[in-house]
C-alpha cells in the first residue's frame, strides 16, 4: 500500500483535495441558494393572518442578518477559501491612481484590476478640471437637479454625450449601476417583456426585476434564438425591450449590432447598448460599438454607459431621443429623487471626454496590448475563452480554488489580478479577469502572460 504524503488529506493529492472541496463547496452554495429562492417565491397569500397571530411561533431566522441567505453564502465562501489555504484577494488597498501599475501596501505591482482603460484617471487636464469646479461649486450639487436647478458643468456634459451617440440629449446619474435600475424599473412594467443576453449585466437584469416585466434571457450574443423568442412572444406584450452590451464585462466579447437593430425593428421593439466597457475601446475614435458597427445613432433606443471607467470620473448616462431623455429627467425615480452628479466628478468626465478625441493614440496603444496578451495567451494553451483581446480579457480556471489560488500566486510575484467566483459567473467558469490599459508596457504584458502559464503548471 503506498503510503500517505505528509500533510494531504487522507493522502489524497492537492488537486483530487481541491476538487472534492470544490464540490464540497458548490453543494452548500446550491442549497443556501435553494432555500433563498423557496422563501422569495413563497405568495403573500400562504403567509395568513392565523400564521402569524403568536409571535413565539416565527423563527429568528427572520430577525438576524447573520441569517441572511446572502450572508450565509459569504460565510460560505469564507470558509471554504480558508479549507482550501487560499487567503482572500479582495479589498486590497491601493495607495494612489491604479493605472498599468499600483501600489499596495509599500510595494509596486503590474496592475490588471482597473477600468482606468485609456490612463485618463489621473491625467493632469481631469484632475485640474474637477479641482476648478470644486472652486466654482463646491464638492456637492447639494439637491436633486429638478427641485434645486443644475449647474452648467451637468448640462455640458449631457450635451457632449449626446453629441458623440449623435443622438437628441442625454441625462446623467449619480450611478452606473442605478441607470440601468432605475431607468428600465421605470419605463417597462407587468404587460412588458425584457429580452436580455444570459451574460447581460447585473444591473439590467435588477432593473427588469424591479419593472416587473417578464423577463426572458437568450443564448449569448445569439441574435438568431432572439429573434425565434420574439416570434413566439412578442404578441403577447406591449412593450418590448432587448438589451446587450458593448462589450461583455466577464468575457471580453461583442455582439453582431447590425444583426440586433434589424431584429428590433422586424419586431417594434426597444433595444438598449449598454457601453459601460466599449467607450474608449472600440472603434477607431474609441466611441463605442456605434463608432465599430458603423450604425446611426438613432438606431438604438438608449445608449447606456458609465463615467467611471474611460471618463475617469463616477456615474452613469441614458443618450437618446428628446421624448426619452425628458420623460426620465421629469419622472424617473432614481433621477427625480437623488442629488445630481457633483460638479468635480461632471467637470473630470467633460475633460476625459474632451481627451478622447484629442488623443487617438491612446485607443491605439490599448488595442495593441491587449491583441498582445491574447495572443500569448493562446500561445501558452491558456484560455481565453471568447474575448475578442480588447480591454477584458479573461483566463478561465474553472474551479474558483484554482483562481483564488492562481491570483494570489500572481500576487506573490508582483502582479495584481482579481479572480471572478460562482455567482459572478456560472459554476465551473471561475477565472483570473484581466483589464487592459493604454499605459501596459510590450514588457509588463509578456512577463505576466509567463508567469501565468508557470504559475498554472504548478497549480495542476
Amino acid at each position: 500500500m503506498t503510503k500517505a504524503k505528509k500533510g494531504n488529506l487522507f493522502g489524497l493529492s492537492g488537486s483530487v483535495k481541491d476538487q472534492l472541496a470544490q464540490k464540497m463547496l458548490e453543494k452548500r452554495l446550491k442549497k443556501v441558494t435553494e432555500l433563498q429562492m423557496n422563501s422569495e417565491n413563497k405568495s403573500d397569500g400562504a403567509r395568513t393572518r392565523k400564521s402569524l397571530l403568536s409571535n413565539s411561533k416565527i423563527s429568528d431566522d427572520f430577525c438576524r442578518f447573520d441569517k441572511f441567505p446572502g450572508y450565509q453564502q459569504i460565510r460560505i465562501l469564507e470558509e471554504g477559501g480558508k479549507q482550501l489555504g487560499v487567503p482572500s484577494p479582495f479589498f486590497k488597498v491601493h495607495e494612489g491612481v491604479a493605472s498599468n501599475v499600483t501600489h499596495i501596501a509599500g510595494q509596486e505591482y503590474i496592475n490588471f484590476a482597473s477600468y482606468n482603460y485609456l490612463d485618463l484617471c489621473g491625467h493632469p487636464d481631469v484632475s485640474e478640471a474637477a479641482k476648478n469646479a470644486i472652486d466654482t461649486y463646491g464638492t456637492s450639487a447639494s439637491a436633486s437637479r429638478p427641485v434645486a436647478g443644475e449647474r452648467p458643468v451637468q448640462r455640458d456634459l449631457e450635451l457632449a454625450l449626446a453629441k458623440l451617440y449623435d443622438v437628441d440629449d442625454s441625462i446623467v446619474f449619480v450611478s452606473g449601476h442605478a441607470t440601468n435600475v432605475t431607468t428600465i424599473g421605470y419605463l417597462f412594467g407587468p404587460k412588458d417583456l425584457i429580452l436580455h443576453d444570459s451574460l447581460i449585466h447585473n444591473s439590467i437584469v435588477q432593473g427588469g426585476q424591479l419593472s416587473g416585466a417578464t423577463r426572458l434571457p437568450f443564448p449569448h450574443n445569439d441574435w438568431q434564438a432572439l429573434d425565434e423568442l420574439l416570434f413566439q412572444q412578442r404578441k403577447n406584450y406591449e412593450r418590448v425591450l432587448i438589451c446587450v452590451e458593448g462589450i461583455y464585462s466577464m468575457d471580453g466579447d461583442y455582439p453582431d449590432l447590425k444583426r440586433f437593430i434589424e431584429i428590433k425593428q422586424r419586431h417594434k421593439a426597444f433595444l438598449l447598448v449598454d457601453e459601460a466597457h466599449a467607450l474608449g475601446v472600440l472603434g477607431k475614435k474609441g466611441h463605442g460599438i456605434k463608432e465599430h458597427a458603423g450604425v446611426d445613432g438613432h438606431e438604438v433606443d438608449l445608449w447606456m454607459g458609465t463615467l467611471s471607467k474611460t471618463l475617469a470620473s463616477c456615474g452613469g448616462y441614458i443618450a437618446g431621443e428628446k421624448a426619452l431623455i425628458e420623460h426620465l429627467k421629469f419622472s424617473a425615480p432614481g433621477f427625480l429623487y437623488s442629488v445630481g452628479i457633483s460638479p468635480p466628478l461632471a467637470a473630470s468626465a467633460l475633460a476625459a471626454l474632451k481627451l478622447l478625441d484629442e488623443e487617438p493614440e491612446r485607443v491605439l496603444q490599448l488595442k495593441e496590448r491587449g491583441h498582445q496578451f491574447i495572443a500569448l495567451a493562446q500561445e501558452q494553451g491558456l484560455n481565453v475563452g471568447s474575448s475578442a483581446g480588447l480591454s477584458v480579457i479573461p483566463v478561465i480556471t474553472g474551479s474558483s480554488a484554482m483562481a483564488g489560488r492562481l491570483a494570489n500566486a500572481c500576487f506573490e510575484r508582483g502582479i495584481n489580478v482579481q479572480p471572478i467566483f460562482y455567482p459572478a459567473v456560472q459554476e465551473g467558469m471561475a477565472r483570473l479577469r484581466f483589464f487592459i490599459c493604454s499605459s501596459h508596457t510590450e514588457e509588463q504584458i509578456e512577463h505576466t502572460v509567463n508567469v501565468l502559464a508557470e504559475e498554472i503548471n504548478k497549480l495542476k
